[in-house]
């Protein structure tokens, strides 16, 4: 079976994965099954994933009005924090090359006119994760079987990127550097050093999707992702892609979370999230030992059922996440489509990115809003959707 883009915590995809899994199976056509492609010379470039085998990426070349735009699509799935996260990463598909397979392109990936109409024959590719801290580290460590773990996400990033530089990349008059979960984090992290390969006449934005996590108290007055992000950012030597000036302020830790990340963005960045995002309220606000009991597992299943003293709960996490944003809501060339759905990652399905049941905000669905945005087809795409349950285009078939 193709592997896909999704997200999963510590090497463990959760259970909602294999629906989404099965969902893109069924939709997707034989023309958006795309290969694997192992850097070239990865050992010798030091850019390697955790258990040293060469990094991979599926290319699908655009055609038509598309052949000089592209896509660089970064995958999502979470991160390894510890020795022995990353010890299990390095035996699966997130931490060794290994295990990939072809990929299936859906969502703003896909080439079916009908699904992605204004990207669908770009140049497009999807970047595979396997180094466990959104691509940004830069160290080793050995594991004790003795082998070396290496954390070099961040020379996988600059060889990758350039590989595809001398592939097409550099000649392109229109791109998108884009990811889901961790990759939609990564991409934030690379924004700048991205959109700076092209002159100013490339039309060069970024568009994160789901990477938006958020350093707030779980139920239990822990601060997780603070703690997971912490351990990912010393473990792993993340430093070189955080934001000076943040640095020259803060830790480093703090700096790894995008609501600092956004302040030193220069170039047109377009965030898309929900802020009842499924994998956050999982992981974030209510994750496992943080409550008493199952008291949270229903709710943490399915938003419908949730109590209305837990959707307080969850009101206050999405009024958290609107203050963080309200950074860059005055940036003018910047966009925003910040649903009200129980989702993690929108653009690499299709039922999410471009359907009947896409979530839709100010008339318009993700496919749309980006596509305007990103074309500057409307003077400003900004939306931010109310509480739930408000919006009616939340529909029980979006993945969860």
């Amino acid at each position: 079976m193709a592997a896909t883009v999704t997200t999963e915590l510590n090497g463990v995809a959760p259970a909602f994965f294999l629906l989404l899994l099965a969902a893109a199976v069924a939709s997707a056509t034989a023309a958006d099954v795309v290969e694997l492609t192992l850097l070239a010379g990865a050992q010798e470039k030091g850019a390697v994933c955790l258990d040293g085998s060469p990094p991979g990426y599926h290319l699908q070349r655009g055609f038509g009005s598309g052949e000089h735009s592209w896509l660089v699509y970064l995958e999502g799935g979470a991160w390894c924090n510890t020795m022995e996260s990353c010890s299990m990463r390095k035996r699966g598909v997130y931490g060794s090359s290994k295990f990939m397979k072809a990929a299936e392109f859906n969502g703003i990936l896909s080439n079916d006119q009908q699904v992605n109409s204004d990207f669908y024959n770009w140049n497009k590719v999807a970047i595979r994760y396997c180094d466990g801290a959104s691509f940004s580290g830069d160290a080793e460590a050995q594991d004790k079987d003795g082998s070396t773990l290496h954390f070099r996400g961040l020379r996988i990033w600059e060889a990758v990127v350039d590989e595809l530089m001398e592939k097409g990349l550099a000649t392109a008059k229109q791109a998108i550097l884009s990811g889901c979960s961790a990759g939609g984090l990564a991409a934030l992290l690379h924004c700048n050093d991205f959109h700076a390969r092209f002159s100013k006449e490339v039309s060069a934005k970024c568009l994160p999707d789901a990477g938006f996590f958020l350093d707030t108290e779980d139920l239990s007055g822990e601060r997780h992702m603070w703690s997971v992000f912490n351990g990912t950012v010393h473990l792993q030597n993340v430093s070189e892609v955080l934001p000076k000036d943040c640095l020259a302020k803060k830790d480093r830790t703090e700096c790894f979370f995008p609501a600092e990340l956004v302040k030193s963005i220069t170039a047109p960045t377009f965030i898309l999230n929900s802020a009842y995002d499924s994998w956050q309220v999982r992981n974030v606000v209510a994750p496992d030992g943080s409550f008493p009991g199952q008291s949270w597992s229903s709710c943490k299943t399915d938003i419908r059922n949730c109590s209305s003293a837990q959707i307080q709960v969850l009101n206050g996490f999405r009024n958290k996440f609107v203050d963080d944003i309200e950074v860059v809501n005055v940036n003018k060339d910047w966009g925003l489509f910040i649903d009200s759905c129980f989702i993690h990652c929108q653009t690499p399905y299709n039922i999410s990115w471009s359907s009947q049941a896409s979530p839709v905000l100010g008339g318009k669905t993700v496919a749309k809003a980006v596509g305007d945005w990103y074309f500057e087809r409307s003077s400003e795409v900004k939306e931010i959707d109310c509480e739930y349950p408000c919006n009616p285009t939340c529909s029980s078939q979006l993945p969860t």
